[in-house]
This record gives structure tokens, sequence and C-alpha cells, in this order.
């Protein structure tokens, strides 16, 4: 496991049975770049990843 999966891990633990939408996901992803700028390339990579996921075999 590596030291960025624990808060994966957090994350499934406490809200792994919630259904959210792709729009909620992009609402918290611009409020956490709002908070944390110098993260904002990894963010728009994220949201990137998830927006092509089914461009990948």
């Amino acid at each position: 496991m590596y030291f960025t999966d624990r808060g994966i891990e957090e994350l499934e633990e406490r809200r792994g049975d919630e259904e959210v939408s792709l729009a909620f996901v992009a609402d918290r992803l611009r409020a956490f770049v709002d908070a944390h700028p110098e993260h904002a390339g990894a963010a728009d990579r994220f949201a990137v990843f998830l927006a092509r996921d089914d461009d990948v075999d």
C-alpha cells in the first residue's frame, strides 16, 4: 500500500456506501482546488482520468 492510500482507505470506510453524482465529485474537486491551489494540476489530471475512463480498454 502506498502512503497516499490512507486517504483512499478512509474515504472508502467513511463514505463507501454512499452514491454520488459526478457533478458532486466535480464540485468537491473545485472546492479542493480553491482551498489547495498548489494541487490544481493533480486534481485536473484526476478529473481527466475520470472523464476519459470509458476510453481505456
